[in-house]
């Protein structure tokens, strides 16, 4: 009987970082780096800028928004109901299997405003109104649409129909390099000139579970978080993405993928040539930005921040990570990079969080401000 390796925190730590760029900074284009990265969570417009700061040498924030108003990346509902910066192909080809997740995920929170509404009836309506290519703001398209359906209220008909019903791109400037612009929404088939991919006529479920050898779409969602995340449970690929509806997927990969334990006995799952570096490798400072999919992007959050700062990551805090784990936050005041710790640093740490302070206030500010404060322990 083979005995299957376990990996310790620290090890799955490691990992984590290299497939992030976070272990070391990558050479790679933008948009080779976001799609890599299965994209980055973007609720916060300027966020995207700062993640891929932390990942990239000499990296240009121009270049991402010469992507996003050249509709090669763009800022739509995906992952999670959350907003995400993906690629053009990906928002094209995931899009769809996104969609009963969707709808689930707004219905959690609007079932009763929303209950009696014919949601099928209710996307025609959406899209007639956007099919002229106008881009409107979710109170706009509620409102047009809200003589058919006055009961709901437009926030629960524009949130079901932006965030889940109608495929939707956030128009430029929102997400653009230090612009300030409110949500503007376009279809994604208008701004990207294609329909979304639909998907396979097989039998498959809403949410992409059905015939596994009919899952081509899937398994490459597979190798891809894998490749972004490993090694991963099932319930952090679930936790990434939303979806419940992969692991027909998942079991018609096994053969190609390698396995491991983690130090609770989770089954993990992984490439088998992706990188896992030594526990011991040595591990910059990093500034992540607010809801990282580095943090994010797991079921178990474990292996960069601990329990008891776990609640960091889904209130919108900043993070530092300091050898590899999550020791500080950080905020912008006034061009000054202001770094409260969360446990005492030692001499070397304290002043390599300085320095990494020092070139993302000048990173931030354009080169106007290296100011930064690293307060006391607590």
């Amino acid at each position: 009987m083979t005995r299957t390796t376990v990996l310790s925190t620290r090890a799955l730590g490691r990992a984590a970082l290299a497939r992030q760029s976070l272990l070391d900074r990558s050479d790679v284009p933008v948009l080779d780096a976001v799609a890599h990265l299965g994209g980055l969570q973007a609720q916060e417009p300027q966020e995207p800028f700062v993640g891929l700061w932390s990942r990239l040498r000499a990296f240009d924030p121009a270049a991402l928004s010469d992507l996003l108003t050249g509709r090669q990346v763009v800022r739509t509902h995906l992952m999670r109901r959350t907003v995400h910066l993906v690629t053009a192909e990906d928002a094209l080809a995931w899009r769809a299997r996104h969609n009963a997740m969707l709808r689930r995920r707004v219905l959690g929170t609007y079932r009763r405003e929303l209950d009696g509404v014919d949601l099928d009836e209710l996307a025609a309506a959406g899209r007639a109104v956007m099919a002229d290519g106008e881009p409107r703001s979710m109170g706009e398209l509620a409102r047009a649409v809200a003589g058919r359906w006055p009961e709901p209220g437009p926030r629960a008909l524009g949130e079901m129909l932006v965030a889940a019903l109608l495929p939707t791109a956030q128009m430029p400037p929102r997400g653009l390099w230090r612009a300030r612009a409110g949500v503007r929404n376009v279809l994604l088939s208008s701004w990207l000139g294609r329909e979304i991919d639909p998907l396979p006529p097989d039998g498959s479920g809403p949410d992409g579970s059905g015939p596994a050898g009919a899952d081509p779409v899937g398994q490459a969602m597979v190798r891809r978080y894998l490749a972004a995340f490993g090694p991963a449970a099932s319930a952090d690929l679930r936790a990434w993405c939303g979806l419940a509806g992969l692991s027909a997927a998942v079991a018609a990969m096994r053969e190609e993928l390698v396995t491991f334990r983690d130090e609770r006995g989770r089954e993990l799952l992984d490439l088998p040539d992706a990188p896992r570096p030594a526990p011991d490798t040595p591990a910059p400072v990093r500034f992540l930005p607010a809801f990282d999919n580095a943090v994010l992007g797991y079921h178990d959050r474990g292996r960069i921040i601990d329990d008891a700062h776990r609640g960091l990551s889904v209130t919108g805090a900043r993070l530092v990570l300091v050898d590899g784990r999550t020791a500080a936050t950080w905020t912008v005041e006034d061009g000054t990079v202001r770094v409260a710790p969360l446990r005492g640093f030692s001499r070397s740490e304290r002043a390599a969080v300085a320095e990494e302070g020092r070139a993302l206030a000048s990173f931030l500010s354009e080169d106007d401000s290296d100011r930064v404060e690293v307060e006391a322990a607590p």
